[in-house]
């Protein structure tokens, strides 16, 4: 067994390493069947530990990481913290050339794919300066990942990096631009968990279902990082599937899940949710946008309560918390602006604090906040600020009590006829319709209004509805200038791999001449 950490260190890949000292018989990841202990888990990050040095990683370097969930990606993840490497874990369905940019802009030394990725990468092999590559399984010209494992002793002197050293860099979606590289520090990563036990009910004996992916920050660091962490059982999934979901809830005995509403919406959606034993589950994490109060009920009704939060991918990811008991009353609520150890504030236009009530500029302080964007300075300064508020682009509101509605994205607001009008507040009002499965609200450009309310929705199974039905049944609780102008249908919205609507994608595809109502 490797050598034990001193008390004094927080790097993430001691993090396992103390956790198989600890209890090392204890079962720790679960995937296709097969089951790893600490112990096992330990064993088999040292060892590829070892083989990224042996392969001339040193600390700094960077490894790449692209697949979909698989017990190999947190393998390389623990590993390359303990040769005192930095983790890039890529998005899987980008196209090679977008790898290439990600690669070549982080500067990747060895990378680890999934066998069916390495023909994307071969494609572009000529465009990257990577220096080693390495399969998860088998694939000709990379060398496989279990023979450099089962070849290589455990890392002799594993490295401890300092906590403002690179833990991992994690690249935003790049639905806008060109992918930007968030720099989180193994203290990020580390007070982050703090910050969480602080305010979720975790357990040494849970057993957290991860089916959002791995690469992006809400599958690998709301519950899965922090459930082995605390020393439990983290069942991973490829991908998500509802019906497999609810499946392996009833297989393993689920106690816990993080997701985001899409997720909880289709599994709710599908026949095998009325019968399946959900007795296990403590509670269920839902992040990446409030869940609407008509979900909360249907999960209410088989006993099922969401603690919710609101992050990202540059807070590491927690900013704010709702918990168990909070959720009925505040619904839609993301959390209290405080949290143990960091701070909310809303701000205008001019880095002013708004009062309550007031929307304003999310904006988050504490240890979990990102250091920067790799390699630019421009980007990071445009939202990290002299006093170290990070602002999110997220427009919110502050209630008396101190809780925060996450309005909208400042990008995604319509303005129509001088009104500012958030999406997300029509969107609660109008998913409570009994024929909309999916929506989302866009602003279109219209010659009289200026943009026009557009509502994009996928019906429910045998329903159909009007966009005067829809104003009428919205009428009573929205302003008449937030009502929707216009109705488009799609049969399922277009979404990132973490959930997220690609609301650009939609207004793309409807910006044209809309005629006045």
């Amino acid at each position: 067994m490797s050598r034990i950490d001193t008390p004094q260190t927080m790097d993430l890949g001691s993090w396992i390493a103390r956790r198989a000292a600890i209890g090392p018989h204890r079962q720790a990841l679960t995937f296709d069947g097969a089951t790893l202990t600490f112990g096992e888990f330990a064993d088999r990050v040292d060892r590829l530990a070892a083989a990224l040095v042996a392969g001339g990683v040193t600390p700094g370097d960077r490894v790449a990481y692209l697949g979909p969930n698989h017990p190999m990606f947190l393998t390389a993840l623990f590993a390359s913290a303990r040769a005192g490497a930095t983790f890039v874990p890529l998005n899987f369905r980008l196209t090679g050339s977008e790898l290439a940019y990600i690669l070549n802009d982080c500067g990747a030394h060895t990378l680890i794919a999934d066998a069916a990725l390495t023909g994307t990468v071969d494609a572009v092999a000529g465009e990257l300066s990577v220096s080693r590559k390495v399969v998860v399984t088998a694939a000709d010209g990379w060398e496989p990942a279990e023979e450099i494992i089962a070849g290589s002793a455990p890392i002799a002197e594993p490295a401890h990096p300092a906590a403002d050293e690179l833990a991992v860099i994690m690249y935003t979606s790049g639905t806008t631009g060109r992918p930007k590289g968030a720099m989180l520090t193994h203290g990020n990563l580390f007070w982050n968990n703090v910050n969480a036990l602080l305010c979720l009910d975790v357990e040494a004996g849970d057993i957290t279902y991860c089916a959002a992916p791995l690469f992006h920050i809400g599958g690998l660091n709301v519950t899965t990082l922090l459930t082995l962490q605390k020393g439990g059982h983290v069942v991973l999934s490829a991908a998500f599937d509802p019906v497999q979901a609810l499946a392996d809830i009833e297989t393993h005995r689920i106690t816990t899940m993080f997701g985001v509403p899409a997720m909880y919406l289709f599994m709710s959606q599908v026949p095998q949710y009325e019968t399946a034993d959900l007795s296990s589950l403590r509670y269920l994490v839902c992040g990446g946008a409030p869940v609407p109060e008509p979900l909360m009920r249907r999960y209410a009704e088989r006993g099922l309560a969401f603690a919710q939060g609101y992050g990202l991918t540059e807070t590491a990811p927690l900013a704010l918390v709702m918990g168990l008991d909070e959720s009925a009353a505040k619904i839609g609520a993301a959390g209290n602006k405080v949290l143990p150890l960091s701070d909310v504030r809303l701000v205008d236009a001019t880095n002013t604090v708004v009062p309550k009530g007031s929307p304003g500029e999310i904006c988050v302080r504490g240890p979990q906040v990102m250091v920067g964007y790799w390699q630019n300075p421009g980007a990071t300064a445009a939202v990290i600020d002299d006093e170290g508020w990070f602002h999110t682009g997220d427009v919110g509101r502050e209630d008396d009590d101190g809780y925060i509605y996450v309005v909208d994205r400042v990008k995604d607001m319509v303005i129509s006829g001088g009104e500012n009008v958030y999406p997300a507040e029509v969107e609660s009002v109008l998913y409570s319709h009994p024929a909309v499965a999916e929506i989302a609200i866009i602003g279109l450009p219209d010659a009289k209004w200026g943009e026009a309310v557009t509502a994009v929705i996928a019906t429910a199974a045998g329903q159909t509805v009007t966009l005067e039905e829809l104003r009428e049944f919205a009428a009573d609780q929205l302003a008449r200038y937030k009502l929707p102008l216009r109705l488009e249908f799609v049969d399922a919205l277009p979404r990132n791999p973490s959930g997220k609507v690609l609301k650009y994608q939609l207004r793309e595809q409807y910006t044209t001449a809309v005629p006045s109502a």
